[in-house]
């Protein structure tokens, strides 16, 4: 049997002032870098805030395929209680470029917001990144928030 000590490590995103995520638009800007490094793969993303909103950390959760970036709210939830986050967002893209969500997307945001309320901490947002050429209403993101599911 082999007994690990987990650790956690930090490099250095973004320095000086910051802006509160409390919009899915800047959610999807504060992800835009990370999601440029694998276009054509979906990546699934937590973002550990402060009280005020502002982002502590980024994480990514989980890295799938063309169409599949599956993730546990197990794995999400480990991450913001190491970051001691007040809330979290989840943010992840569709390469194909249309950010509707799927029947798995839908799912998996209603165990978070399940999984946020035994928890403790404040799930402020799923936001699937697309472009706004595919997406079918032009903004390029969808919001779980904004679409009243949360």
């Amino acid at each position: 049997m082999r007994i690990y000590e987990a650790s956690i490590a930090y490099n250095l995103v973004q320095q000086g002032d910051v802006d509160a995520l409390n919009t899915p638009r800047k959610i999807a800007e504060y992800l835009e870098d990370a999601y440029a490094k694998t276009p054509y793969q979906e990546t699934l993303w937590v973002i550990c805030l402060d009280r005020k909103s502002k982002p502590l950390s980024r994480t990514m959760v989980t890295m799938g395929t063309l169409t599949c970036a599956l993730a546990h709210p197990r794995e999400i939830f480990k991450i913001a209680i190491l970051a001691s986050a007040a809330a979290i967002a989840v943010s992840h893209n569709h390469p194909s470029g249309d950010p509707t969500p799927s029947a798995a997307d839908l799912q998996m945001t209603r165990q978070l917001k399940d999984a946020a309320k035994i928890i403790g901490i404040d799930f402020l947002d799923h936001v699937i990144v697309g472009t706004v050429e595919d997406d079918p209403n032009k903004v390029g993101h969808y919001s779980f928030r904004d679409a009243g599911l949360l």
